[in-house]
């Protein structure tokens, strides 16, 4: 009886009381929950502190420890900047922050002599000031990851004003971008009619079209400098791979990231036939004697240098376009999100819960919609898509190995692991939720699993065949046996 009068007293608060309550419950239940997974990772940093067997042949003391200690540092800094994240977002609810942002727009536009009724205007100068305190929060934190974490790992290369130079540039370019878009989907939405979220749909497809095909020629090279693969032997093995697996390759990028960071990586972007690979000069650089050591304990024939830096970036770049398949999903979780967003922008108690009693900007629907009341949903998709991703890694580097690119992607995983200080043992469950790319064990695991998987099927076919065998010989045996018989006879 207790319970059923603690439910209707419930039912009794304001819903807008207890849609504000929900979100801030929901909001701190993900953050515990994260918390939870981060400290179970912390322990396997540190307890694990000895080169598993498994990695014995292939990872020396010397990189586990570094890795070991990196990641260490790294767990510490998400737990206090994840702390502070989770309060200032409390505090910004709790006290108004929101609508008090709307009622400073609105004050500013009015100084330039906007009224109410340039809502659009009001929109784009909030959208400005929440960047702009966003940024200004965000640089301490960004500054200490950088100049203290990645400096004493040996990965940062920037100098402080290179850092405040590209700071700004950002903040510049995020609003010329930014204000823009917003502005015409705000337009859209409010001319649209019933069907406006088909419209907007359909816008954001279409910017986010415009923005990938444009990025690398237009948008990166203001922060990096982004060159054309050289004409050679890379290149051109790039280029047949691409055609051998039906990739539509266009362009090959190299980009200078090594201005910032002596991070590596490789990435390829684009949408249909249009698809573009960008390889960081870090991965072009040495690779290394850990290579050479691995082929001679492995007793693979020795190869030149630059053979097996070729060979290992095709594998990696065979890994990469077998492991990205998840745009149609996507696209259909942004109509689904505009959709629901159509049906719920008419409730005025989701604006009432976040303090706007008297009117219900479109933005502000936007922002409350998109980030609040579709949290849940967001981390359900996010875990699924995660899931997804570790799939279609597993799934790249099964294709890689069937390619006959097994070893040298065996060997740019390692390298490029080993370069980044990535530590290869993971808490199942941390894994399991965050890591869209499964840790390098996981994947060496599953590469001798499924090269395990070869040989007995290979042992099977030929035990087969040998059984074919021994049944065709008794056969003519016997036949030739029947035929002396009947020529005796004869």
């Amino acid at each position: 009886m207790g319970m059923w009068a603690s439910l209707d007293a419930l039912w009794e608060i304001p819903a807008e009381k207890r849609i504000f309550g929900a979100v801030l419950l929901f909001s701190w239940t993900v953050y515990l929950w994260e918390t939870f997974l981060a400290q179970r990772q912390r322990r396997i940093y540190k307890t694990t502190t000895h080169v598993p067997p498994e990695l014995g042949q292939i990872m020396d003391s010397e990189t586990f420890e570094k890795s070991r200690l990196y990641q260490l540092d790294k767990s510490t800094f998400s737990f206090w900047s994840g702390l502070y994240s989770e309060i200032e977002g409390t505090l910004i609810l709790l006290f108004g922050g929101i609508p008090y942002l709307w009622r400073l727009s609105g004050r500013f536009c009015g100084y330039a002599g906007f009224g109410p009724e340039y809502e659009i205007t009001q929109s784009l100068v909030f959208l400005l000031l929440a960047t702009l305190f966003s940024a200004l929060t965000g640089l301490p934190w960004s500054l200490y990851n950088t100049f203290v974490i990645e400096e004493k790992h040996g990965f940062n290369q920037q100098t402080l004003g290179f850092f405040m130079k590209d700071a700004i540039k950002k903040f510049v370019v995020t609003q010329c971008i930014l204000l823009p878009v917003s502005s015409l989907l705000l337009y859209i939405i409010k001319i649209g009619g019933d069907y406006f979220f088909i419209y907007a749909w359909l816008f954001t497809l279409v910017v986010s079209l415009v923005l990938v095909t444009i990025y690398a020629d237009y948008i990166a090279p203001l922060f990096d400098k982004f060159t054309p693969l050289p004409e050679g032997k890379l290149k051109e093995e790039i280029e047949v791979m691409a055609k051998s697996i039906d990739f539509p390759l266009t362009k090959v990028y190299v980009v200078e990231g090594s201005k910032r960071s002596s991070h590596s990586n490789a990435y390829f972007y684009g949408f249909f036939k249009n698809k573009r690979i960008v390889l960081f000069d870090t991965l072009l650089e040495e690779y290394s004697v850990l290579n050479k050591d691995i082929q001679e304990d492995s007793g693979m024939e020795p190869r030149n240098e630059e053979e097996r830096n070729s060979e290992e970036i095709k594998a990696k770049v065979k890994n990469k376009k077998q492991g990205c398949k998840n745009e149609e999903v996507l696209a259909m979780n942004s109509f689904l999100c505009f959709f629901l967003f159509a049906v719920l922008i008419g409730r005025k108690e989701l604006f009432a819960a976040f303090g706007f009693y008297d009117s219900q900007p479109t933005l502000i629907g936007l922002l409350i919609i998109f980030q609040f009341i579709f949290s849940p949903y967001n981390e359900v998709l996010s875990f699924c898509l995660t899931v997804l991703s570790r799939r279609f890694e597993f799934q790249a580097d099964a294709f890689a190995k069937k390619l006959g690119k097994a070893k040298d992607l065996y060997s740019a995983l390692i390298k490029l692991n080993k370069d980044n200080l990535g530590f290869p043992v993971s808490d199942w469950l941390f894994s399991m939720w965050h890591y869209s790319h499964p840790p390098l064990l996981e994947r060496l695991q599953a590469l001798k699993i499924l090269e395990m998987q070869i040989v007995f099927t290979l042992k099977t076919n030929v035990m087969k065949d040998f059984q074919f065998l021994k049944l065709y010989v008794s056969l003519l045996h016997i036949s030739v046996h029947f035929l002396n018989e009947n020529l005796v006879c004869a």
